[in-house]
Parts: structure tokens; C-alpha cells; sequence
């Protein structure tokens, strides 16, 4: 399966930033395994500053616990990619931000890293909302390193999307 286009992923953004923007939100981000790409593509689209307010890129777990305040515990107990840890993330990025919504990817792009209980493709993601919402999810993804991080970001925003409705 091919990685998710550049027009597909600027659509999801594009239709996220006018959700945020219509709330009068901001949006904070948290990320591991797609290293940023997700804020990356928020911030590219013009007027973006109205509804995106910061990124985390929290790859090492000593991040994850320094910048987003997930529990050593829940590391210890449910490792990086997990649900638990993508919600903590989440969570984490709105206590440490300004924002109304916050979105978080955790997984194991590849092409090395997997275990049987992990496989290369396992994503978790994360989501929070000022209200005290925090949803989490999980799905295994098909394909090369690249085609895994696109379509990891491209889930994320969709989960966003779906929840602030």
C-alpha cells in the first residue's frame, strides 16, 4: 500500500484547521515516530498561527516523561506504543500548552524494532480536549518506514477530526 498523498494529507489539514478555527481552539501535538510531521504539515498551510499553538517531538522516552509528564510508570508497565502512553501523551500536551486540543503518535515505523507482541506497524494514538476528554487507539499499518509515518499522521488528524465533530 502506498504512503498517503501530499494533496490527502493537506485536505485533512486543511479540514482540521477550519474545525479548530470555527471553536476558536488551539491545537497542541505530541509525537514519536513520525518525528514532528504531523506539526510539519499543520504548520504549512497559511493563517495557521490562528488555530496551531506547539509540537512536541518527544522520540526517547526520557522526552515523553520530561516535556509531557507521561508517568515512568506507564512506560514501565505498557511500554512507548501502547494506549496508554498515547493518551498520557496527549493529555501531557495540552497540561504543558495553551491549547483546547491536543493529538499524540506513538509507534514502530520500522523497519527494525518490532517484537512479536509489537509488530512493525503497531501505531497508537491520542487524543485530548480541554473538557477532560481523552480517547486512544490503536492500528497496525502496512508498509515501508515512510508509508507507515504518512499514514499514521493522516490517522491521527482523522481521529481529531472525528472527535471534535
Amino acid at each position: 500500500m502506498a504512503r498517503v498523498s501530499d494533496e490527502e494529507l493537506h485536505q485533512l489539514a486543511i479540514e482540521l484547521g477550519d474545525k479548530l478555527r470555527a471553536r476558536g481552539w488551539m491545537l497542541a501535538t505530541a509525537e514519536s515516530c513520525t518525528g514532528g510531521w504531523a506539526g510539519q504539515l499543520l504548520t504549512s498551510l497559511p493563517g495557521s498561527s490562528e488555530w496551531y499553538e506547539r509540537g512536541f517531538i518527544t522520540y526517547a522516552n526520557a522526552a515523553k516523561v520530561e516535556m509531557l509528564g507521561v508517568p515512568e510508570e506507564t512506560l514501565t508497565t505498557h511500554g512507548a506504543v501502547s494506549e496508554q502512553t498515547a493518551g498520557a501523551m496527549a493529555a501531557g500536551a495540552l497540561k504543558h500548552s495553551h491549547a483546547q486540543a491536543a493529538l499524540a503518535i506513538s509507534g514502530i515505523a520500522g523497519p527494525g524494532g518490532g517484537t512479536p507482541q509489537k509488530p512493525v506497524g503497531l501505531v497508537c494514538y491520542g487524543w485530548a480536549l480541554a473538557d477532560g476528554t481523552v480517547m486512544s487507539s490503536t492500528c497496525r499499518l502496512d508498509g515501508d518506514r515512510e508509508e507507515i509515518r504518512s499514514r499514521a499522521v493522516a490517522a491521527a488528524l482523522r481521529g481529531l477530526i472525528e472527535l471534535i465533530g
